[in-house]
């Protein structure tokens, strides 16, 4: 069963339009929604939730609609958004007696475990953390009553690099059971590039490209060349490109390039920039695209 399912979903304020988006992800596997800020990320996650109402679309978390069941549906979603609301004056360890009148599957031994290996202190308010110790607490609170499904809103933002790595690697353990999922939105991309099955780019409220992350990896390269070796290639070729007194550095697809041009290796984040920054190219159909076709 696909953990959730995104079809043809639009919201539209005067200034910004979240365009029929549709996205899936499988059961068991992670997804990053990759996007600047302004891209439409923490739209698309308060849709999700029935934060916010839809002007078209449907969506469906493990295997339900989510306006029809979404008070069910919270018990088996852990949810951290980019701002983290919990009481400002109650302390962590009170925070788990709240939170055991809320889940009924609430976890107070996990709760614990999570505490101490975040080294979060159960007896400081709320009010008086950082932002990134926060984020730390919102993270074992999502996890301590056994969610099904994570939705995480740029929940790796504020935390150093070590942290951070702790954290990716507990999602990482999250997602060992098959019956767990994750859709994670962040701008830290290298995060993503460890952790992720899948990676989704969002682009001024436009799905980009829907892909499993390897597949990416495997589809596209860094060509560096001249201006006159790159209008050699079909248009439909170049993902993006950088022009300089030195060369074009483009991103192409692999398939299209002929022989006797070599390719660099294309991290998700390069991908994500030339897509963003680069003088960009319409790119192939994503994945989503070609499924929906």
């Amino acid at each position: 069963m696909n953990a959730l399912e995104i079809r043809d979903l639009s919201k539209e304020y005067p200034h910004f339009c979240l365009d029929h988006l549709n996205l899936t992800l499988p059961g068991g596997c992670i997804m990053g929604l990759v996007g600047e800020n302004g891209a439409g990320k923490s739209t698309t996650i308060k849709l999700i939730l029935d934060m916010i109402q839809a002007d078209t679309g449907t969506i469906t978390i493990l295997g339900r609609e989510n306006k029809s069941d979404i008070r069910s549906l919270k018990e088996e979603i852990g949810v951290v958004l980019d701002e983290v609301g919990l009481p400002e004056c109650l302390k962590a360890g009170q925070i788990g007696r709240v939170m055991r009148n809320i889940f009924k599957s609430w976890d107070d031994a996990a709760y614990e475990d999570y505490l101490h290996r975040l080294s979060i202190p159960a007896d400081r308010k709320f009010k008086e953390f950082s932002r990134g110790m926060k984020m730390k607490l919102g993270i074992a609170v999502a996890l301590s009553h056994h969610p099904r499904l994570l939705i995480l809103d740029e929940a790796t933002n504020g935390l150093d690099p070590v942290v951070r790595d702790e954290v990716v690697e507990m999602f990482g353990e999250f997602t060992r059971d098959e019956d767990h999922s994750i859709l994670i939105s962040s701008h830290i991309v290298s995060d993503l590039e460890k952790l992720c099955d899948y990676i989704a780019f969002l682009h001024q409220g436009r799905l980009l490209l829907y892909e499993e992350k390897d597949a990416l990896r495997e589809q596209y390269g860094i060509l560096r060349c001249t201006a006159e070796q790159l209008r050699e290639l079909e248009p439909s070729a170049v993902l993006g490109k950088k022009e300089s007194p030195y060369g074009v550095e483009a991103m192409v697809r692999r398939d299209a390039v002929p022989a006797g041009f070599t390719l660099g290796t294309a991290s998700i984040e390069e991908l994500f920039i030339f897509m963003i920054k680069g003088d960009r190219h319409e790119p192939a159909p994503s994945r989503e695209g070609r499924n929906n076709a």
